[in-house]
């Protein structure tokens, strides 16, 4: 298997199953996400070299208008995809195996966890891992410590607040907060619900 049949594999919601070969890749290449988050993650690296890494990581070019402030996880890397203007803050967690999309001008609050695999209800069966994408529009804001779970798109403008466990879809220009993330107003810059 190789990088387009298996992100061909996840694009499709299938079944990652344990011990397969599309498993096997998923491990393969989380070793070279790992060495390259650890080099990103070790010491000191300027704003450009960031970007370097981030490159290697993704396998695409990242805009000179990305900030990330490291340390920054990810355990694949290959499924991770950052619009212009995005800011990440310190200590930053994704699981980008099933599609990370991040929006134009979206910023990412310090200990924020994007995930996109729930593992198999059966416990004869836990291995197997089920992706799905999560997408966050243009000009999100992420407070500290967000969550947010598989399948979830946040729209356009919206806000999450900090700590919140995100588990539904967020609509455009909405303020959400709380576990389980609930809508707690608009914005005022747009229709939240649209």
């Amino acid at each position: 298997m190789d990088l387009s049949s298996f992100l061909d594999h996840v694009v499709r919601g299938s079944v990652i199953e344990g011990g397969s070969e599309a498993h096997a890749f998923m491990h393969g290449a989380a070793q070279e996400a790992l060495r390259v988050t650890a080099e990103l993650n070790t010491g000191y690296h300027t704003p450009e070299r960031v970007r370097a890494l981030l490159g290697r990581l993704t396998g695409r070019a990242v805009d000179e208008s990305v900030t990330v402030f490291p340390p920054f996880y990810s355990e694949f890397g290959k499924n991770l995809t950052l619009g212009r203007g995005v800011f990440i803050n310190i200590g930053c967690r994704f699981q980008d195996t099933g599609g990370i999309t991040i929006g134009d001008g979206s910023l990412i609050g310090h200990g924020s966890t994007l995930t996109t695999l729930n593992h198999a209800m059966d416990p004869h069966k836990r291995a197997d891992m089920v992706p799905a994408p999560v997408v966050l529009g243009s000009h999100v804001w992420l407070g500290a410590a967000v969550t947010v779970l598989p399948g979830v798109t946040i729209g356009d403008g919206a806000v999450v607040a900090a700590g919140a466990v995100v588990t539904k879809d967020v609509p455009p220009h909405a303020v959400v907060g709380g576990v389980p993330a609930r809508l707690i107003r608009s914005t005022g810059f747009g229709p939240a619900g649209s």
